[in-house]
């Protein structure tokens, strides 16, 4: 199962993200990895992963991406290979806690995201790899849409959840994901209600969003944000007390990679 996560900054998509990744790996039931693509790294707080342990980003580890494409990281041009090797790069690179492989990615530092150098190589034979030829569940942690996914990519993508908030920008945000999901060819497109207090809510991104397949909603609840305030991941003791919202959310999702 692979599956990309995107919405407006601030909707909470990240501790979502989390949250589904130990879900599908507790009591070992899945191998999981979580992709933090976002340039805003903070996946790994909340799959409580320690800030002691810090987490290079795959974009910055010049001596593998030297190694690897042949070319200095940060040059542009010349000659360098467009397929490095990136197998090992998952197991060799990532944090585990709970079950969940984590693997940052990073950003390009220059020449935009959709530049020809070493750095950007790297990244997108990664992330091909990931979807293409791992067996894990892959969840990943999108900037807002599809960044990090291309064409070659987006036909192995199960689905693209975009969460949402009953906020009117975040609802509006959802469409301009879809669109970048479906110009690279992405099939299913889903929206994930996130924060809801009422059924009014729910309604409300029902009614506003009714193209979309709805794939569920998560209710506020005090713990995340708590968590949130103290800057430690939700439901640290067990993942066994989210709401059961969540756990139908996961059930759903591995549909999808069965359809």
């Amino acid at each position: 199962m692979k599956i990309a996560v995107g919405g407006k900054g601030g909707v909470g998509k990240t501790t979502v993200t989390a949250l589904l990744a130990r879900c599908l790996a507790a009591g070992g039931k899945n191998r999981v990895i979580a992709i933090d693509a976002d340039p805003v790294a903070n996946l790994a707080a909340g799959l409580g992963i320690p800030e002691e342990e810090p987490i290079t980003p795959i974009a910055e580890l010049s001596d593998l991406i030297s190694e690897r494409t042949g070319a200095k990281p940060g040059t542009m041009g010349g000659f360098f290979t467009l397929n490095p090797k990136v197998d090992d790069i998952p197991d060799r690179f990532s944090k585990e806690k709970d079950g969940v492989k984590l693997l940052v990615m990073g950003t390009v530092q220059s020449g935009g995201s959709g530049c020809i150098c070493p750095e950007s190589t790297i990244l997108k034979a990664l992330m091909n790899h990931l979807v293409l030829f791992r067996d894990e569940i892959v969840l990943m942690d999108m900037e807002a849409g599809v960044e990090h996914l291309g064409r070659a990519t987006s036909g192995s993508v199960d689905a693209l959840v975009v969460v949402v908030n009953p906020g009117a920008r975040s609802r509006n945000a959802a469409h301009k994901i879809r669109k970048l999901g479906e110009d690279i060819g992405i099939k299913n497109i889903v929206i994930l209600g996130n924060r809801v207090r009422s059924e009014e809510d729910i309604e409300l991104i029902r009614e506003s969003l009714p193209d979309f397949p709805l794939l569920g909603c998560i209710p506020e609840h005090d713990e995340i944000v708590k968590a949130d305030r103290m800057g430690r991941r939700p439901f640290d003791t067990t993942i066994n007390d989210v709401p059961q919202e969540l756990l139908d959310i996961a059930e759903t999702l591995q549909g999808y990679a069965k359809n």
